[in-house]
């Protein structure tokens, strides 16, 4: 019979939003710069004992950080790794567990200045390898190379074989489709294969030109890995709520529409599909009006039927994004 260590194990319970806008039509996140030189941070703090609940928390830290008051807002998931914090470097009797609990946020009415310490971030800064909207992220290749490496110096064939499973499931090869979904699962790779600072940075140590020099940026903690599990979480909902109308402007066009769907997937769509997809679903209506700022033929202004929600169960946009692969190793 196992032993069950019966003491306390004590925490501190930290708050942190993942907040999306579209601005100039890409998808950006609300960043917190903790001082020169140091990496961005998603606004957070920590629970405290006036706050009623922990939405109630989180929404008084982001005003206080950032001015913006929240509408849509949902959990996200629960982080409480021992080394989520970069390592376990005190004794066991100080050992304090740090415990996060993240949020997925969407706004629709940003303010491109929202404070000094405070900007708004294409997320693709930070996962440039999750943006094939326009072409093959030149990042890719880099990558692939160096997760090739890092299969074939596995030190036993199953565990090869078990990295190779994990790199075909994610980055995809030939005969695997591209999951836009699988961001969290990338990024976790990288990790693993010390492809990205943060892993570096947890064990106390600087990461080599190869990683410190690439066009990802790093963030704070594990703050990059909270912002993949939103972007997965984000674009796996889109297809069945209707969230991608809560970034949208109270009126807008079939195009804008596709393009803010294309954006978040991180993919291009095609469109007549697309609209035949939002037609058939009776996602928008007709509000009668026509958008003149287009040069070209008046396109027409449509707005979100909310009445769709109490339709169906799953009124969400339903993109499919086909089967591009990334390479073959």
């Amino acid at each position: 019979m196992i032993e069950l260590d019966q003491r306390a194990s004590p925490a501190t319970v930290d708050l942190t939003a993942v907040i999306v806008a579209m601005i100039d039509g890409e998808p950006c996140i609300l960043t917190v710069q903790s001082g020169p030189g140091e990496p961005d941070t998603l606004p957070c703090g920590p629970l405290q004992p006036d706050h009623r609940t922990l939405q109630a928390g989180l929404r008084s830290w982001v005003e206080y950080q950032t001015g913006l008051r929240l509408g849509y807002m949902e959990q996200l998931y629960t982080f409480a790794d021992r080394n989520r914090a970069g390592g376990d470097d005190g004794p066991p009797e100080q050992d304090v567990r740090p415990v996060s609990v993240a949020y997925l946020a969407l706004v629709h009415d940003a303010d491109p200045q929202t404070g000094r310490a405070t900007a708004w971030q294409p997320w693709y800064d930070y996962l440039p390898w999750e943006d094939w909207r326009t072409q093959r992220p030149p990042v890719v290749d880099r990558l692939l190379a160096a997760l090739a490496d890092w299969r074939d110096q596995a030190p036993s064939a199953p565990k090869r074989r078990r990295r190779a499973e994990r790199l075909r499931l994610t980055f995809a090869n030939g005969s695997t489709p591209w999951d836009e979904e699988r961001s969290l699962e990338r990024y976790e790779l990288l990790y693993g294969a010390r492809l990205v600072a943060e892993a570096w940075h947890d064990e106390g140590a600087e990461p080599p030109e190869s990683v410190a020099t690439r066009v990802d940026q790093s963030m704070a903690t594990d703050h990059r890995r909270i912002l993949a599990t939103a972007m997965g979480r984000l674009r796996g909902k889109i297809k069945y709520r209707p969230l991608l109308f809560e970034l949208m402007p109270p009126t807008f066009t079939l195009l804008q529409l596709q393009r803010t769907a294309e954006a978040l997937s991180g993919t291009r769509l095609h469109k007549q599909n697309f609209r035949r997809l939002v037609e058939r679903q009776q996602l928008v209506e007709a509000t009668g009006q026509h958008e003149t700022r287009t040069g070209g033929r008046p396109a027409r202004l449509m707005r979100f039927r909310p009445a769709v929600t109490l339709e169906r169960p799953a009124p969400g946009v339903g993109i499919k994004t086909g089967s591009r692969s990334t390479h073959r190793y």
